[in-house]
């Protein structure tokens, strides 16, 4: 079995998530932008939107400046090559995934379980006659156009769903209804799954649950490079043990192999198309929601960096702040900074910034030259470091000299 230090794992990592190369300072194509979407296999959606939608991030963070009408055109105009479904989390797919997501999906916890049989029939059969008849609608559209009972039930904090929501999100759930995209205010644009998708024959295809875990385990290990099973059934919340067998089935036809980690006992797998580079010299903000973090104990066992998203925790318990991101350097992760668009004054905030223990001596100058280039893709004039964390004030002084940098 081969064996890998960690150093040798955190590069294949890197190189498989298109984060070991520094970014060319040049427009980025259409071309690039679909590249980057196709290695990471799924980009996460997030509502919160204090600096920017989480699934902008991840291609900023390894092309730099792009447009994002690019990928909202993607996942929006016919023929999409993006779909939006269940997959990590609520996430942008390729088409073709589809039919193996569904086969897997279990995330009955958000449908109509709690809405009563007759009316969940009654409702069902309305919206999709619905929205079989005119333009995609969002779930008030839908609700505004069905009249009834659009009454919230008292409890269930932050899902007061009415039963014509629930049952849209159990029809989305089934893959019966898909989104054709996303308002304004980010609101799901319900559709027919026949329409969204730009082969309708997906929406029908018939998959096995074995055959779907093998497509799935494959694309999530060519994008993580190297993983456990954990970190592969993470990627698109598959079960752990099934898709360990999966796994071993890959093993077995020479798709991914066998290996070790500092000699550990846990056998970890390899994707035949790993890089293994001898230098890692990319430099990026990671979104909250970046595939790179999204399994922790992976992310620990790699890095050594213990990331918790604090979103939820009440603030007077948050150690690092808000919406933090990390920041990676090189072949680290070296600090952590929480970030805000203060979009009425033309500001990125940093609230708050910490540099872990072993990082760089160039780590504040590196970050705030990263802070300055994520600023201006913002359409932002200035970077305001707040007096927080053990990095703030080296961070402050080196955004101060690099204040010329933005037009």
């Amino acid at each position: 079995m081969q064996n890998l230090t960690t150093a040798q794992a955190r590069r294949v990592v890197l190189a498989a998530q298109g984060l070991h190369r520094p970014r060319l300072d040049a427009p980025t194509s259409r071309r690039a932008v679909r590249a980057a979407v196709q290695r990471l296999q799924v980009l996460q959606i997030d509502s919160v939107n204090v600096l920017v939608r989480s699934h902008y991030l991840p291609l900023f963070s390894r092309l730099g400046s792009y447009e994002r009408s690019q990928l909202d055109a993607m996942s929006s105009a016919d023929p999409r090559s993006l779909v939006e479904y269940w997959a990590h989390e609520a996430s942008l797919v390729a088409p073709e995934l589809f039919p193996y997501l569904r086969v897997w999906q279990r995330r009955t916890w958000m449908g109509a379980g709690s809405v009563p049989a007759a009316q969940r029939e009654v409702l069902e059969l309305a919206i999709l006659d619905l929205l079989d008849r005119g333009a995609p609608l969002t779930a008030s559209g839908v609700q505004r156009l069905l009249g009834g009972d659009a009454e919230r039930p008292a409890d269930g904090w932050g899902w007061r769903w009415t039963a014509a929501k629930r049952v849209l999100e159990d029809l989305f759930a089934r893959g019966e209804v898909g989104s054709s995209g996303r308002t304004a205010q980010f609101e799901r644009l319900y559709a027919p799954i026949a329409d969204v998708l730009p082969d309708p024959v997906l929406a029908t295809q018939a998959v096995g649950k074995v055959e779907a875990l093998a497509v799935l385990a494959e694309r999530a290990a060519g994008a993580l490079g190297v993983a456990s099973a954990r970190s592969v059934a993470d990627y698109f919340r598959t079960p752990v043990q099934e898709t360990r067998t999966a796994l071993e089935t890959l093993v077995r036809a020479g798709s991914v192999q066998h290996i070790t980690i500092d000699g550990g006992a846990e056998p970890w797998y390899l994707h035949p198309a790993a890089a293994v580079p001898r230098k890692a010299l990319g430099r990026a903000l990671l979104s909250p929601f970046d595939s790179l973090v999204f399994e922790r104990d992976r992310l620990h066992r790699l890095f050594g960096f213990h990331y918790r998203i604090e979103i939820y925790t009440p603030s007077e318990r948050r150690i690092h702040g808000y919406y933090v991101l990390p920041f990676l350097l090189r072949d680290s992760i070296a600090a952590r900074v929480d970030l805000k668009a203060d979009r009425a004054s033309g500001r990125l905030l940093v609230r708050a910034s910490h540099a872990e223990e072993d990082a760089a001596p160039d780590t504040a100058q590196e970050l705030a030259a990263e802070l300055r280039l994520l600023a201006r893709w913002l359409g932002l004039d200035e970077v305001v470091v707040e007096d927080r964390g053990n990095l703030a004030s080296a961070l402050g002084t080196q955004v101060g000299m690099q204040v010329g940098t933005l037009p």
